[in-house]
């Protein structure tokens, strides 16, 4: 057997254990069931009514819903694009069932990194084992954030194809820089990529200050040259849903904002992007990152299950409470006691590894090191947030984009992928027979002097903490003082638990190199062991928050919320209205699922819905919702069983107004909703359309115009009016992509009313249509296709080159 068909072996027998490794964690997919997934299920709420169209219409992609937010662009709801190969491309790698194809991408993305780092498959599988189990990676799976993992797990494959550039593989550096890419943007969260970006910048600075010193200059920028080339033909594979996404960015709150006022009156500071105390709501802790080594530092979660181990269970059993109720209450606690709103799981990614960074940071020389401790630091120092004002506040304030993302928390995914990388070099250098035994004994040793040290240094000032977390006080007036007093105690038990665990991992994984470099025991059994202790450490961990309670029958997610005698009631109108329901307000999917809603769930709201709950609907101005055809409202009874009420007074889908009322900003248009006569008024800001002249309008009290047809992305209305008018619509305004007819020819319409539609339409009887025709979509699916042409006569060129060299070698 010759050495490339025992390499392929070799990779496929790896592929086939991380299938293995991936449905042993997930096992119950195996038995049907699928993971319930909190994120997800919102997601299907707000996707309903785009996905009943496509059954119902099938050749026909709406690209609009008006299920949520009063309606919006279907471009961040799963649309379908023209040519979109990179999709199919991505479901056949991620081909098995949800949430197992996302851990297997994670292994497959970190062995194929190594392997392009030069690593021996052992190890290149230890350190996927490692990167895959982290425990952050594997929580986002448990709550939904299915696009984040996606993007996560086609980060090392970027970074891969980078590597083998640097190292002179041109062609498949090329081939897989421009695949990673294409698959990277495909995943859509770009925040993560953003996040990457600044690693790779780090990179580059390790890698230009090397080619310096070594006068290699010229390869360098050589290989930035060719990777911008790859990068660029990765984007263009997704030219659709970049500029679809950029075009309802800007209509997002992602955006930049007309207004220079907040709901009381007073300025607003940032114009552009989101507000800096919504990117560092989730800032981590400084002492808090210390969970990256000790899992419970700071207690873990907002509900962790102690069981029966509770000392609050304890004392509620003592206190006569029933053991299944005191139980129901320990399998809860909110242990958490940082200063985050709340975390789902601590950022865990394994003591063992913890151990072996701080060995590579003596072993591992040269830029590698580098690169991978700036980018680690980087990433620390930038999760802080607000507790590290003074970097973060530059960032937001000069760093192209950077203020477009929020909870910066979530950057530590970048440390995460950088550990471990720096962890399995580690262990190569203490497997390298060219570094002499006793600098591989030195580092050994005082790696776990330092580890240990911090670790007994944590264990000894526990009692400078008082365990009291940022919602104490209110847990306190529903549990009382003596249940939080237990609380308290419990936060201090698995401080006191996990540190020793942490430690004893670090000591066993010390013990085991330290047998290797003595001579007892051989290389294959200290990365066995090492493998067995990290994964045993990690899953550990990982099954306190994502198991097999996690999962449910499909028919969960399928149809996760369940009709309510108010919704039967709702659906018996045949009308097109909209619902409101206050619980929910601008932040939940459930009206969204039955109904069309003005509230709904999303990252990025369009930026004119969430203007109008701040500024009225949060204050209860009637007319607002009048306007945007909401005609009914769900209440509770006493028993919190909802019902709903019907609005009066709701204007409908569209009617002619008297007056139009000129205003010359944003600020004046939206403070005008306060006392508009929304039923014989609008407003319209001038500063934005200078051509509207005409603000009086005789209206006929029989005029009329009726809703004849309604398609999510297209609405045909009959009109008739014995004088010229002016229509207001219900609908939402969005520049460009909506498109007016009058009797079948195209017309100008315009915004009024800070978020509707108006048109001017001529006295008789007209046929009205509003039909959605996105030019994102044609103009992106062009490029599309080129692009990816481009990229599959690139991988078969690369092919064969690669195929000619390997005979040319032969035969010489």
């Amino acid at each position: 057997m010759n050495r490339g068909t025992k390499a392929l072996l070799i990779h496929f027998f790896a592929l086939v254990f991380f299938v293995v490794a991936s449905l042993a964690y997930f096992y119950p997919v195996l038995q049907g069931k699928t993971i319930i997934q909190s994120d997800i299920i919102q997601y299907t709420g707000m996707a309903k009514e785009q996905n009943d169209f496509r059954k119902n219409t099938k050749e026909e992609e709406p690209y609009w819903t008006n299920s949520a937010f009063g309606g919006m662009p279907t471009y961040q709801l799963g649309a379908y694009y023209p040519h979109d190969y990179v999709k199919k491309l991505d479901r056949t790698i991620r081909f098995l069932p949800r949430p197992a194809d996302y851990l297997f991408l994670y292994f497959v993305g970190f062995y194929i990194l190594l392997c392009c780092l030069k690593v021996d498959y052992r190890l290149a599988i230890f350190g996927a084992l490692a990167f895959g189990f982290s425990t952050y990676l594997i929580i986002i799976l448990g709550v939904g954030h299915n696009a984040k993992a996606h993007a996560i797990g086609y980060l090392p494959f970027l970074l891969g194809g980078i590597i083998l550039t640097f190292r002179k593989k041109y062609i498949w550096g090329f081939i897989l820089t421009s695949l990673a890419m294409a698959l990277e943007i495909g995943a859509n969260h770009f925040q993560m990529t953003y996040y990457f970006m600044l690693l790779v910048l780090v990179l580059g600075v390790a890698y230009l200050v090397d080619a310096i010193k070594k006068k290699k200059l010229k390869h360098f920028f050589f290989s930035v040259g060719l990777l911008v080339g790859a990068v660029v033909l990765g984007i263009a594979a997704n030219a659709t849903s970049l500029m679809a996404t950029k075009e309802y960015a800007d209509w997002s709150t992602r955006g930049k904002s007309e207004l220079t006022i907040k709901p009381d009156g007073s300025s607003r500071e940032n114009l552009e992007g989101l507000d800096k105390e919504y990117i560092t709501q989730y800032s981590y802790g400084i002492f808090e990152s210390l969970n990256l080594f000790v899992p419970r530092l700071l207690g873990g979660s907002n509900n962790e299950d102690l069981g029966t181990s509770s000392k609050a269970y304890e004392y509620l059993t003592e206190q006569g409470l029933p053991r299944t109720k005191a139980l129901e209450f320990s399998s809860a606690l909110p242990l958490y006691w940082g200063n985050q709103p709340g975390v789902a799981a601590p950022a865990y990614i394994g003591a063992i590894i913890i151990f072996l960074f701080v060995l590579g940071l003596f072993l591992v020389k040269g830029r590698l090191k580098w690169w991978l401790l700036g980018g680690t630091l980087l990433s620390l120092f930038l999760s802080w947030g607000k507790n590290f004002g003074i970097l973060t506040d530059f960032m937001i304030d000069y760093f192209p984009l950077y203020n477009k993302f929020r909870a910066v928390s979530s950057i530590q995914v970048i440390l995460e992928l950088c550990a471990p990388i720096l962890a399995v070099m580690a262990l190569a250098q203490i497997f390298k027979p060219s570094i002499a035994k006793s600098k591989k004994l030195t580092a050994l040793k005082t790696s776990l002097i330092i580890v240990i040290g911090l670790g007994i240094t944590l264990f000894i000032i526990k009692s400078v903490f008082d365990f009291t977390g940022l919602n104490d006080n209110t847990y306190q007036k529903y549990f009382g003082d003596e249940v939080m007093t237990m609380i308290k105690r419990d936060r201090e038990a698995v401080y006191i638990n996990d540190t020793i665990r942490s430690l004893i991992y670090v000591l066993l994984a010390g013990l085991a190199i330290w047998l290797y470099l003595k001579g007892r025991l051989k290389q294959n059994i200290v990365i066995l062991t090492l493998s067995l202790l990290v994964v045993f450490d990690l899953v550990g961990v990982d099954l306190r928050y994502v198991n097999k309670k996690d999962f449910d029958r499909q028919k969960r997610m399928s149809q996760p919320f369940q009709q309510l005698p108010m919704d039967k009631q709702i659906a018996e109108d045949s009308g097109v209205f909209r619902v409101y329901d206050p619980s929910e307000g601008l932040n939940g999917a459930r009206t969204s699922y039955f109904h069309q809603s003005i509230g709904g769930y999303h990252a990025a709201k369009p930026a004119g819905m969430q203007d109008l709950f701040d500024f009225h609907i949060y204050k209860n101005n009637l007319r607002v919702l009048n306007m945007l055809n909401v005609k009914y409202i769900v209440q509770q009874d006493e028993e919190g069983r909802s019902y709903a009420i019907t609005n009066p007074e709701v204007n409908g889908n569209a009617w002619f107004i008297r007056r139009l009322i000129e205003v010359k900003s944003a600020d004046e248009e939206i403070m005008a909703l306060d006392s508009l006569d929304v039923l014989n008024e609008a407003v319209v800001n001038t500063s934005d359309f200078s051509q509207i002249n005409q603000f009086n309008f005789p209206k006929d009290s029989l005029a009329n115009i009726n809703l004849k047809e309604y398609k999510p992305n297209h609405l045909t209305y009959n009109t008739n009016n014995s004088n010229n008018g002016l229509a207001v619509f219900s609908e939402m305004y969005y520049p460009g992509d909506w498109k007016a007819y009058i009797d079948g020819k195209s017309v100008d319409h315009f915004k009024v009313n800070y978020v509707l539609r108006a048109l001017n339409i001529p006295k008789g009887n007209h046929t009205v249509e509003f039909k959605f025709e996105p030019k994102v979509i044609e103009t992106g699916g062009k490029i599309t296709l080129a692009s990816s042409i481009l990229m599959i006569i690139m991988i078969i060129g690369g092919g064969l080159y690669s195929i000619f060299r390997l005979r040319k070698k032969k035969e010489g």
